[in-house]
């Protein structure tokens, strides 16, 4: 519990990836993915409880290892690579409720494939939501301005160039960029009311941010694993 909040870590975890086979439990710098999210939990104490939401038993038996998580068993139509995050807190938070007498107030989801995230990073997520009573709040990177959306292009089928955004034509140098941000995995927190009816991430007017001063890399291919191999190394001085 937090700020008087019951709270419930929701841990997404699929077996299906498919730019790296099994990702949720591919080694990183020898230690499967997943156990870096669920060792985390040992420095949340004001977690009520957390669930690994998965179709997979490799996958449930790792999760299961650290002792800080059950496992949420989803359904074959919440397990494809097309549904989003929202219905699968959904479920899990329905299935947690389900009996209990009670109610969570807040849904908070770590995303295995962010293993470099730390206790502070999460606290503050949920401390964020809570100060402004937003319905989401996420984590974000501020993007490199050679990756600002305002300098991107576009190419058509034809082969014609055009500008991502309109507004990048009037752009000569990087001071006239405005920051951007991007989600960068770390930690999202929600109202569990916002959880039960929400079809998005995203609550236009209601969601929030907090931005990370530290380097963060998710995990989506075997290159982003090797980056964030070599981030874990030299955190341990190695």
């Amino acid at each position: 519990m937090r700020q008087g909040k019951k709270i419930l870590v929701v841990i997404p975890a699929r077996g299906g990836s498919k730019g790296i086979p099994h990702k949720n439990i591919a080694l990183v710098a020898g230690v499967p993915l997943i156990r870096y999210t669920t060792e985390l939990l040992r420095e949340l104490d004001w977690v009520d409880d957390a669930v690994v939401s998965t179709d997979d038993s490799a996958i449930a038996e790792e999760a299961l290892r650290s002792g800080t998580a059950e496992i949420i068993w989803r359904p074959a139509d919440l397990s494809g690579d097309r549904v989003g995050d929202m219905p699968v807190l959904a479920h899990a938070l329905a299935e947690k409720e389900s009996g209990r007498g009670f109610a969570y107030d807040v849904v908070v989801m770590l995303q295995p494939t962010s293993p470099l995230r730390t206790a502070v990073e999460v606290e503050e997520c949920v401390d964020t939501l809570h100060a402004g009573n937003w319905d989401s709040a996420w984590t974000v990177s501020e993007t490199d301005t050679s990756y600002h959306p305002e300098k991107q292009v576009q190419i058509a089928s034809n082969g014609e160039l055009s500008f991502f955004m309109e507004s990048g034509k009037r752009v000569v140098a990087r001071q006239e960029l405005q920051p951007a941000y991007h989600r960068n995995g770390v930690a999202y927190a929600f109202s569990a009311t916002f959880v039960r009816d929400a079809t998005s991430v995203f609550s236009p007017g209601r969601s929030t941010a907090v931005v990370s001063s530290r380097r963060h890399i998710s995990i989506d291919t075997q290159v982003d694993l090797e980056r964030v191999e070599k981030a874990l190394k030299e955190r341990a001085g190695r």
